[in-house]
């Protein structure tokens, strides 16, 4: 699989630099059984450059084998983007595996043992960090302050060990890889293996891309001949650095050198530029960093790039990326959740909506494909404040309806990307997918299902409205200016005229529904002599109380029609999926949600099926059993503390 998870086999394989020493110790084990896979590993390192030794550098040594790889072989830059299979197809990369045993083999001469002796003392002494479950390899170090990140070459010194491979090498201790292995005679028949330690990381963290276009909807449209403009879309939260530094006893099982934003940056940008998105959504973004070397380097890599910061004191925000040779501008809406004197909507945090028109390859029209709507957020993390989660998606989700609400009033399709801080089937994530929630009651805690405060004494409930209607926001999260146009030849009434109604007798009854608010509702209009005598002259009207009562019904809906991109759980693993690790616990808050079409109602759950854009194929996420595996996140070769997600669309192509 050329698409597995690249980041956890470039450190192993390669330092970062164009030229590199590798070096790879195996032990010959007389009578000791050798499992099939660690076999494979070892046949693996021989064909994919382990031949590739110069006849110069043959040493015939008992404990070590030395391996030079020097810009000859592979620039240290390719090598970083180049999977295993690409590397056999290299030319300058041609496997010598027999000249590889036959030198080998020649080391099993009666006199194996004074050579090896010879050859320790003529080595240098040189540290070498074990990389567990397979030979001990050169260390990969962070690049310094001085060095500037690039898309493609980014050079760092290599120094003898590296602190972070290192940090994580030491666990296993002198009982487990001891510091001198016994020379022992190499036989025919015996297989070599590496040191037995743990499971290596490029093992670990593998990720599969599925490919999901051999669905049966799928076949269906192929078969129908019906074109598709493809496209992959990422998100990532990729951690800003001023977080890091603040919450440092977050990150207390990671060494101090992988959290410094030099050694994190290339490995993002490495990740970004290995799968290619077209669409590239990013959150946790900070605002230097992405003004001083991101947007640079996205721009070289073909990306149009928009940044929206966090309001107030904070330093991160938002960006959504788009290769404009794929996509052309058609509108631009940055969103701000702050309003100053609303309780509701009192935090900093913000969100992206762009539409976006496909282009198209030469002889077919615009207009014979549908723009798109994308947008990114990244919502407030404090688990026991789901009210401001539920208003911050709100006033997202209505932005989005006015952006991609046609002038039939159906949509464009929609791709929701973003950091929600909120698990699966929690209230939140159910009012996105399933269009409505119920929230009158509702504690405020249970919205985003990140932590249970239910033993607590007091806790905060939503009542309805959620928002007060100065917002402008119905609660079926419409801008009220557009959810209600003005119909052809409709009279108006001018303010002064409808005042005159205000105390009739249909406006002094109360509503059956309306909610009891202290100071609002509670009391009834008392006209006064001369306002009565001038409202009973007039016919009786609905009052505007009644329309309050429909707008604090406690129930929110949308209609976009949104399913999630991935289903939260791994079969083969019988375990939840995971995006991110705080403090070692494993969780799902990261989502790709793409517009499809309703099937059915099923236990109160909305199925679809997709519509004019299609879910090709994504990349898989891991279990948290997996990650643990891996130190968590971040480690030596995850420089975020979220994986990133990754989708490939289909949108259909209309023959005009």
């Amino acid at each position: 699989m050329t698409d597995g998870f690249f980041t956890c086999r470039k450190n192993v394989l390669l330092a970062k630099s164009p030229s590199t020493q590798i070096e790879g110790v195996f032990a010959a084990s007389r009578g000791r059984l050798v499992s099939e896979e660690q076999e494979a590993l070892l046949q693996q390192w021989l064909e994919e450059g382990a031949g590739n030794l110069p006849a110069s550098e043959s040493v015939p040594a008992v404990e070590k084998v030395s391996v030079t790889l020097t810009s000859d072989w592979l620039e240290g830059s390719e090598l970083l983007m180049t999977s295993l299979r690409e590397l056999n197809s290299s030319p300058e990369a041609t496997p010598c595996a027999d000249q590889q045993l036959s030198e080998l083999n020649t080391l099993a001469s009666s006199e194996l043992q004074h050579h090896a002796v010879a050859e320790r003392a003529r080595l240098p002494a040189e540290e070498t960090v074990t990389v567990a479950g397979s030979a001990p390899w050169a260390a990969v170090v962070p690049q310094t302050d001085q060095q500037i990140a690039g898309c493609a070459d980014i050079n760092a010194e290599v120094l003898n060990d590296d602190p972070a491979v290192l940090a994580w090498s030491l666990a296993c201790d002198a009982e487990t890889v001891p510091a001198e292995l016994p020379a022992q005679p190499i036989q025919d028949a015996v297989p070599f293996c590496p040191v037995a330690t743990e499971v290596p990381y490029h093992e670990i963290l593998w990720r599969d891309w599925e490919d999901l276009s051999v669905q049966p909807c799928i076949l269906e449209q192929v078969s129908k001949n019906t074109r598709l403009f493809e496209f992959r879309v990422m998100s990532y939260n990729i951690l800003a650095q001023d977080l890091v530094e603040q919450g440092l006893d977050l990150y207390v099982h990671c060494h101090p050198d992988i959290l410094n934003w030099n050694y994190r940056l290339p490995n993002l940008l490495q990740e970004i530029q290995h799968w290619d998105p077209d669409v590239l959504c990013l959150q946790e973004v900070q605002e230097n960093h992405y003004w001083e070397q991101l947007e640079p380097t996205f721009k070289e890599m073909g990306f149009a790039c928009f940044y929206k910061r966090r309001t107030g004191t904070k330093t991160d925000g938002c960006a959504v990326c788009y290769k404009h040779s794929r996509f052309q501008l058609i509108s631009l809406s940055p969103v701000e959740y702050f309003r100053p004197g609303l309780d509701i909507l009192n935090r900093d945090n913000v969100g992206l909506v762009l539409l976006l028109q496909p282009v198209l390859p030469e002889g077919l029209d615009l207009k014979s494909i549908s723009p798109l709507c994308v947008a990114n957020t990244h919502v407030l993390f404090n688990p026991r404040r789901g009210d401001i989660k539920l208003a911050q998606v709100a006033l997202l989700l209505a932005e989005i309806d006015k952006i991609a609400r046609t002038t039939e009033g159906s949509y464009y399709p929609v791709i929701l990307c973003g950091d929600l801080n909120s698990v699966p089937d929690s209230p939140l994530y159910k009012f996105i997918r399933n269009g409505e929630l119920s929230y009158h009651g509702m504690p405020a805690w249970k919205v985003s299902g990140q932590e249970d405060f239910s033993q607590q004494l007091y806790s905060r409930k939503l009542l309805a409205p959620l928002w007060p209607s100065s917002l402008g926001i119905t609660d079926n999260c419409q801008y009220v200016t557009r959810c209600q146009p003005k119909k052809p030849g409709r009279r108006e009434y001018s303010r002064d005229f409808l005042l005159q109604f205000r105390f009739c007798d249909v406006a002094c009854e109360r509503p059956a529904d309306l909610v009891l608010l202290e100071g609002v509702t509670d009391v009834k209009p008392v006209a006064s002599a001369t306002e009565h005598s001038a409202v009973t002259a007039v016919p009786k009207r609905h009052h505007c109380l009644s329309f309050l009562g429909k707008w604090s019904s406690g129930v929110i809906q949308h209609g976009l029609n949104l399913t999630s991109v991935y289903s939260h759980f791994l079969p083969q693993r019988g375990r939840p999926e995971v995006t991110t690790m705080p403090m070692g616990l494993g969780a799902t808050v990261d989502y790709i949600f793409y517009s499809a079409e309703p099937v059915e109602n099923k236990a109160g759950r909305r199925l679809y099926k997709d519509g004019a854009l299609k879910l090709l194929g994504r990349l898989s996420l891991l279990s948290e059993d997996v990650l643990l595996m891996a130190n968590g996140l971040p480690n030596p070769f995850c420089s975020s503390d979220h994986l990133c997600l990754l989708a490939s669309f289909g949108l259909e192509i209309s023959s005009l």
